[in-house]
């Protein structure tokens, strides 16, 4: 029920001019002006827009003005946030032509950006380079795609290869193993736009559900390998990551680190021990000279580092050593030295990534790191569950980033971020305090906040209080964050009702998405049913598959599907499931496991997620939903378990609101023409392979 991930505007094309960072940035800019001058006229905002990337310094707040004042002859207009994008870059290219195109990077994007994973445009021929390599290297042996490689970096192939989806979907794979079941990809020799078009929702769901962020959607778009290239840098797949800390550090802070920041604490934990007197900061300049690259593989790798790399002066002639060592320790070569010289920043985290794969210099003796060794089978269900939710937060389109939920939302102010978008007005900015929080109480003010607006959402949070949230208290966080979740799931399944009915009605409670499920599967011709969301018979994934044919009867293969009565059926099955409803169009972040193990949360959201496409996608089945009766009300039915653990509600849209602001939504992400206008394909062709 999400659609495409972050800041989406209402005109494509506008949105295809800006990164997703961009837009985030920009956004955080015109809100806060807004905020402070209550709205956005030609008379305050150039100011802002002379702090901007392609402005500052080129042109004044005068010029500016006289700019803006010829769209907006009256200074008291009002400018909404799509008309200050389009103004910008007017602006933006008016400067541009004015100085003969010299605009600063205006345009120039990269595709290891930021903290998050985005789909982005315009990668540059070196980061094309670098990326056809990464493909050519872990793809060459893949049954299908190895007719194809390896790619020529040179040409277009790389965007012919990625038109129908299927490598989109082998990457994710490759970054997160399992993440697709290859079963639900299609895979035909030709393939017809609605069939590729449910390969790149397939992708993007997936990309999505293993916390990547996606952008303006196109048949350029690409899943970079930094998911894959970062994926050890965690205390779980490399527990020896401890011996970098000290015992002062709390584990949680450890482990809330993101993959970039370790990285970089492993880098200077061995650039200090080879005597290395700077401090790494960033992967751009203060790597560009080399030095700090000879210092890390003396460090790592002593029989293959001679002095006359850190004896010469030249960067270039350093470099070049520099990449010749790396290459003995099977690092492939992904840069080149003038891509060390001139600092690029995504290149050279990659290539420090790779050092670290494939020799970290750790230590081998792990006798005092057991995170995982001794985890409780509620520890192993909170980490699931503490997945799931942080994939959900980052799919809101939040300013911040969440690496670990358990020690990013102490301060409150994420949590005041997600509050903020599934109920827009309810935070008090005034009041709140933005990272970096150094003062305790500052901390305690945001997360009391958090609990008031909880309590005015009428979210059951009886033992819940601001202090829980700062000192961490894993349950009650996951307490809230359920609620939270369920909130914004029931509220879009209002606004779809109230929008397609003119009125607010009954609300739609846990009990109507059981019933309508069940009238769903029933009405299909088949008799599954489920008796609530924690109905063991749930394990065996027939009930979910049955479901999600009704929705839509081309989108199930029903030749691979199991039985489900063996533990290997259900974890078939399961898969299936997840990747089906993705390639639907549903935004899913639960784990097979979580469908073998009946955890009823995530059993919910994911009926609430089919649900909320069907309905979105046909309308007409609103007039199946089942009326609310007294009898039916959140107490009566099996679906009463869960609700009567967060008492949760929710509220009637306020006037005015849209059924599907795709940057707000929970689960839904689709592909626009081919998945409204394409004409369905053959029952069973090309659903999960051919």
């Amino acid at each position: 029920m999400s659609g495409f991930v972050g800041v989406v505007v209402s005109d494509p094309s506008l949105q295809g001019q800006f990164t997703q960072v961009e837009l985030r940035s920009l956004k955080a800019k015109f809100v806060s002006l807004k905020r402070d001058s209550g709205h956005v006229t030609t008379k305050n905002l150039p100011g802002l827009m002379k702090k901007l990337r392609g402005l500052n310094e080129v042109v004044s707040e005068e010029e500016i003005a006289a700019f803006l004042s010829e769209s907006y002859p009256d200074s008291d207009q009002e400018i909404e946030f799509e008309s200050f994008l389009r103004e910008y870059l007017n602006l933006q290219a008016r400067v541009s032509a004015k100085n003969g195109g010299a605009a600063a990077g205006a345009g120039k994007t990269s595709f290891l950006k930021s903290t998050i994973t985005t789909l982005l445009h315009n990668l540059n021929q070196a980061e094309k380079s670098s990326y056809v390599a990464h493909i050519n290297t872990y793809l060459r042996d893949d049954p299908f795609l190895k007719k194809y490689l390896p790619i020529d970096p040179s040409g277009n192939q790389l965007f012919d290869l990625i038109r129908d989806g299927v490598l989109l979907c082998k990457l994710i794979n490759v970054a997160v193993p399992g993440t697709i079941d290859e079963r639900a990809i299609n895979k035909k020799r030709v393939l017809n736009p609605w069939e590729r078009n449910e390969n790149h929702t397939l992708c993007l769901n997936s990309a999505k559900a293993i916390g990547c962020t996606v952008v303006n959607i196109g048949t350029q778009d690409l899943v970079e390998g930094r998911i894959q290239l970062l994926a050890d840098l965690n205390l779980k797949k490399t527990p020896q990551l401890v011996e970098l800390f000290d015992d002062s550090r709390d584990i949680d802070e450890v482990l809330s680190l993101s993959p970039e920041k370790m990285l970089l604490k492993w880098m200077n934990h061995h650039l200090k021990k080879a005597g290395y007197k700077k401090t790494v900061n960033n992967f751009s300049s203060d790597v560009k000279d080399g030095e700090a690259y000879a210092y890390l593989l003396k460090a790592l790798a002593p029989e293959h580092s001679p002095e006359a790399t850190l004896d010469t002066k030249d960067p270039n002639e350093r470099a070049k050593l520099v990449l010749e060592q790396a290459e003995k320790l099977d690092c492939k070569r992904y840069l080149t030295p003038k891509d060390i010289t001139e600092g690029s920043a995504n290149l050279n985290l990659a290539f420090v990534a790779q050092i670290f794969q494939h020799r970290n210099g750790l230590t081998s003796d792990i006798k005092q790191v057991t995170l995982t060794q001794t985890a409780t089978r509620d520890d192993v269900l909170l980490s699931r569950e503490e997945r799931a939710f942080r994939m959900w937060i980052n799919s809101l389109g939040v300013e911040s980033y969440v690496n670990n939920v358990f020690e990013d939302v102490r301060n409150g102010w994420v949590l005041l971020e997600v509050l903020d978008k599934v109920s827009p007005g309810s935070v008090n900015w005034k009041l709140a305090s933005k990272p970096p929080i150094k003062l305790p109480f500052r901390k305690l003010e945001n997360c009391n906040q958090v609990v008031k607006i909880g309590k005015q959402l009428k979210f059951s949070l009886v033992n819940l209080a601001g202090n829980d949230i700062v000192q961490g208290n894993k349950k009650l966080i996951v307490a809230l964050l359920w609620q939270l979740m369920r909130f914004n799931i029931l509220q879009l399944l209002n606004k779809l009702r109230y929008h397609a009915q003119g009125s607010e009605g009954k609300e739609i409670t846990d009990a109507d998405i059981l019933k309508w499920a069940n009238n769903k599967v029933k009405a299909s011709g088949r008799t599954s049913q489920m008796e609530s969301f924690k109905d063991k018979s749930l394990s065996n994934g027939l009930f979910f598959l049955e479901l999600l044919s009704a929705v839509q009867p081309r989108v199930v293969n029903w030749k691979v599907v199991t039985k489900g009565e063996e533990d290997d059926e259900k974890k078939l099955n399961a898969t299936y499931i997840i990747s089906v409803a993705r390639k639907l169009g549903c935004s899913v972040f639960l784990l097979p496991e979580d469908i073998i193990e009946v955890n009823q949360k995530m059993i919910l959201t994911l009926t609430a997620s089919i649900m909320y496409w069907s309905l979105q996608k046909q309308p007409q089945s609103l007039s199946e939903m089942p009326e609310q009766s007294e009898a039916s009300s959140m107490t009566s039915d099996a679906a009463s378990d869960i609700a009567s653990e967060d008492a949760a509600s929710t509220t009637a849209p306020s006037e005015g609101e849209e059924v599907n602001s795709l940057s707000d939504s929970v689960s839904i992400l689709t592909m626009d023409d081919a998945t409204s206008n394409a004409p369905p394909a053959e029952n069973g062709n090309g659903v999960a392979g051919s």
